[in-house]
């Protein structure tokens, strides 16, 4: 079995805090560069991001196989379920699941919704989706590589539902960015 964090409280800190800046900075990419030696088909930020919010209590989806799966039912301590609208945390290293088979929470436990952890191609901060909401000033930009073609519509219907909703960490190697539930994404155009 591969390690995880080499130093598991510095490396868990670094990471959580890598993932409070990119919810409270929507579509700013943070660095997250703390595991070195994963198994093939795991990018370090999002196993980063999976080891920081995951534990014993939370039930996680993914669609990694193998080694991958492996390593993150015992770094994580999580139970795996079949399904992604099982799981408060998912990891999907291919095709993102459908935004709306997610748990949305509830309007009295919003925070009882799930946070899905994507893994792209690529991402850049200078083009791509228009951003606005909290946590951005006037605009930001973000283009996330291999998302699905009708994500903005997703997005919406997601950011609809508030205060319920998916939030989203997009990771890319050792770089993620973070759409909170809250962020209005518009195509780049």
């Amino acid at each position: 079995m591969k390690p995880a964090f080499a130093d598991p409280v510095f490396g868990a800190q670094e990471a959580f805090r890598a993932l409070m800046d990119a919810m409270a900075r929507p579509g700013r990419i943070q660095d997250c560069g703390v595991l070195a030696d994963l198994p093939d088909g795991l990018s370090p930020a999002a196993a980063a991001a999976l080891l920081a919010l995951a534990d014993a209590e939370t039930p996680v989806w993914t669609d990694a196989s193998g080694e991958a799966r492996d390593w993150i039912a015992f770094h994580t301590g999580a139970p795996l379920v079949a399904e992604p609208g099982e799981a408060l945390f998912l990891l999907a290293t291919g095709a993102m699941p459908a935004l709306a088979t997610l748990e949305l929470g509830t309007d009295e436990m919003p925070q009882d919704s799930a946070t899905l952890i994507m893994q792209t191609d690529a991402l850049d901060a200078g083009t791509g989706w228009h951003l606005a909401g909290p946590g951005i000033e006037h605009e930001h930009r973000l283009a996330a590589a291999g998302m699905p073609s009708d994500f903005v519509q997703q997005w919406s219907s997601n950011r609809r539902a508030f205060p319920r909703g998916v939030d989203l960490v997009l990771c890319a190697g050792s770089k993620l960015a973070a759409l909170p539930r809250t962020t209005q994404v518009k195509e780049a155009g």
